[in-house]
């Protein structure tokens, strides 16, 4: 990460054949498009080595739209431009608050670009290849538990998304969507009206039945095709993972993300 203000920061590189390569022109790009954006965090596109190391997360982190950089900020990817491509004022980074140093398990990226988002920083992307992004099993990230991931995540929907709505309709009666209902605050779980799929043997089931809830009478939340099902939704389909499937039967109903839906996946 860059931070330019007044004073100079300095960056390492302590391992040539693992750390991360920038082009030349990247801090002059990115400088450019800061001094635009003051309160942005500006990231660019990558480009991946090896080449086929996550294929589907950099088509996804090079190819969101502008208005996707803030409402796909929900998805287990993370932030929406990747942390070695970020890049703003020392005065917003100080604003924001800095990273949290608890140590090794704390996704602190994450954690700093969530707040990043609550004090209403943007998001903005260089459209043009400044990185090449290394993978290595050793990177930090893989010492973040999933748990630990998918915990903050929940409450940072329920905080940007989710209060705001008085129901919604979960996408995808799978295990990923009752996860994502078990893990909600009572008060969120009272607001799903139903969940929704593709699937005709979930759908013949008619409902999912919250067998862990503490009420003497268990929840019982209606399972419908999703054309039948009613906006808003939080759906937890994994994206470029259909050939195009999902993609197709989502565009049908016509409908506006993050207004009518966001990704949860």
């Amino acid at each position: 990460m860059w931070v330019f203000g007044l004073s100079l920061v300095v960056m390492i590189h302590l391992n040539p054949k693992e750390d991360d390569v920038m082009m030349p022109q990247r801090v002059r790009l990115q400088y450019e498009a800061a001094i635009q954006h003051p309160n942005s965090i500006i990231g660019c596109q990558v480009r991946r080595e090896p080449m086929d190391s996550t294929e589907r997360y950099t088509r996804w982190i090079n190819n969101l739209t502008p208005g996707q950089l803030l409402t796909q900020v929900f998805t287990s990817y993370g932030p929406t431009v990747i942390m070695p491509t970020w890049f703003c004022s020392r005065e917003w980074f100080c604003h924001v608050g800095k990273f949290d140093e608890g140590g090794k398990g704390v996704p602190e990226d994450l954690l700093f670009f969530y707040e990043h988002i609550r004090k209403g920083g943007g998001v903005f992307r260089v459209d043009q290849c400044l990185l090449q992004y290394r993978y290595h099993p050793q990177a930090a990230t893989h010492s973040v538990l999933e748990e630990t991931i998918w915990n903050h995540r929940v409450r940072f929907l329920e905080d940007r998304a989710l209060k705001h709505w008085r129901s919604f309709t979960i996408w995808n009666a799978g295990k990923q969507g009752r996860k994502l209902y078990r893990s909600l605050s009572p008060a969120n779980q009272k607001k799903v009206a139903a969940f929704c799929d593709v699937d005709e043997n979930k759908i013949a089931k008619g409902f999912y039945t919250y067998q862990e809830s503490k009420e003497r009478r268990k929840p019982q939340i209606p399972i419908q095709h999703f054309r039948d099902a009613t906006p808003p939704f939080i759906i937890c389909v994994k994206l470029d993972l259909t050939g195009g499937g999902f993609e197709e039967n989502l565009a049908t109903l016509d409908l506006k993300e993050g207004l009518d839906y966001y990704h949860f996946n």
